[in-house]
């Protein structure tokens, strides 16, 4: 496995997780298991940001403080599926911009295709982290950090909530650069591009669509 990818091990993590693979599972109790684990991904998907120290006053005295340093992080969604993990991350990040990434795959190739762009200014100056619930080929996550990197961001992390090694390999070819979070690395992808054992389609069980 690369370097550069981390699986968070935490028993709440896991147990979420499991409960959310399961096909029984209605949609509500979904979508607030993807808020809540998101949060515990972005704990660790945000460690090691740089920071700095101002001047404050506690109730008893004045003290240096550490504090988030530069510009604001950028979070990036990777449409649709990615708005499940943005919502919790916001919660946990609410002074953080936001940007879209709209990409869709196409059924036949497997190839992803682009519909929407829209990311926050000076790019370059941010920790960006891009979401999306599944890495399963990695080619639209490649495509979609591509076109990060051609907006000027260079700092970029990845967070999913489930991985395929496919993925993952196909990530460290085309970004070696990007670290990966990810709460579980699954067994293979099926030959329609899913993960195996998965959770079935993301998006259509956060939102209720099939």
């Amino acid at each position: 496995m690369s370097e550069h990818l981390t699986v968070v091990d935490h028993p709440l993590v896991q147990h979420k997780l499991t409960i959310m693979r399961d096909r029984d599972t209605p949609t509500a109790v979904f979508r607030q298991l993807l808020r809540e684990i998101s949060q515990l991904l972005a704990y660790e998907v945000t460690r090691g940001l740089e920071m700095t120290t101002k001047r404050i006053h506690t109730p008893m005295a004045e003290m240096d403080a550490p504090t988030l340093a530069g510009k604001k992080l950028a979070l990036i969604s990777i449409l649709r599926a990615g708005n499940g993990l943005l919502d919790g991350v916001l919660e946990l990040i609410p002074s953080a911009r936001v940007g879209f990434v709209g990409l869709y795959r196409d059924e036949k190739t497997l190839q992803p295709v682009q519909y929407y762009f829209k990311v926050p200014e000076a790019m370059e100056d941010r920790v960006v982290i891009a979401v999306d619930p599944m890495l399963a080929t990695g080619n639209s996550s490649a495509a979609a950090i591509d076109l990060l990197k051609g907006a000027g961001a260079t700092n970029i992390r990845f967070l999913c909530l489930l991985a395929a090694p496919e993925g993952i390999a196909r990530m460290e070819e085309a970004h070696p650069d990007v670290p990966i979070v990810t709460a579980a690395v699954d067994e293979r992808l099926n030959e329609l591009g899913y993960i195996m054992p998965g959770l079935g389609d993301a998006g259509d069980r956060m939102f209720g669509t099939k």
